[in-house]
């Protein structure tokens, strides 16, 4: 019975979304996660009669053939790159994108890797790097006699000394945009990598363009709404359920055909 392997098929998808629904709740409280929606298509169709052909008198064209769809597949996990809500801190290094835009980092393999989870601290030699000890480009380096680090939404940061002298303008954080973000391939640890579906980065000042401002003292949440998850929860496991009955049907059917026969 072609039931059968149709409805395996239904399970299977609602197991994958069962799955990203699970990734998504799992990362609601990581900075910056971008939850992820999985999409579904049908499979082929099995054509036992086509549509037009010539019906039985051969004098006109029957309107509607017969195609026998086979089941469904995931055709796509799409990252959802919404704006995730700000986060007060009030720590120094903590950096948000207010709008689109993503920070560089020169990941272990000296590549170019692109974050928004902006919770970055100072190394021991006062380089600006993520919590995995990456080097956020442009480099940044604190002096160590600085008291004060001040970081405006264009990205220009700022020292300020004991001496009671003016701030001094000691690097420029630059933003970077993609022309398809959903494209970006996410590698884990809140890092992103460049793909030919993304597009080539394209670097410009904080404000500028289509980039966003950066806040200083905030970090970005996730993207995650739990309600619309558990939703989402909840319709995949009625999918999977009655995908389960199309089987126990399908199986009771064989069943009673084979009966028959014996």
């Amino acid at each position: 019975m072609k039931a059968l392997a149709i409805a395996a098929t239904g399970m299977s998808a609602q197991q994958k979304n069962l799955e990203v629904i699970s990734n998504n709740i799992a990362n609601m409280n990581t900075t910056a996660f971008k939850a992820s929606r999985a999409e579904f298509s049908d499979l082929l169709y099995q054509m036992d009669r086509a549509a037009g052909v010539s019906n039985r008198g051969g004098t006109a064209p029957v309107p509607e053939g017969i195609q026998q769809g086979l089941g469904v597949k995931t055709a796509a996990v799409r990252k959802l790159h919404a704006q995730g809500a700000l986060q007060q801190t009030n720590n120094a290094f903590d950096l948000a994108i207010d709008g689109q835009g993503w920070f560089e980092i020169t990941g272990p393999d000296g590549e170019a890797l692109f974050t928004r989870a902006g919770a970055f601290n100072v190394n021991g030699e006062g380089a600006l790097v993520t919590l995995d000890g990456y080097e956020v480009q442009p480099g940044i380096t604190v002096p160590i006699e600085a008291v004060k680090v001040t970081v405006n939404e264009s990205g220009e940061v700022f020292a300020t000394y004991a001496d009671g002298n003016p701030a001094t303008n000691i690097g420029q954080l630059s933003l970077t945009s993609f022309v398809n973000d959903a494209g970006l391939k996410a590698i884990g640890g809140n890092l992103f990598r460049e793909t030919e579906a993304s597009g080539a980065p394209n670097t410009g000042i904080a404000g500028e363009g289509p980039l966003g401002v950066i806040r200083q003292g905030y970090l970005e949440g996730a993207n995650v709404d739990p309600v619309k998850e558990i939703t989402s929860l909840i319709s995949a496991q009625r999918g999977y359920e009655m995908n389960s009955k199309v089987i126990q049907a399908a199986d009771d059917m064989a069943g009673t055909v084979s009966k028959g026969i014996r």
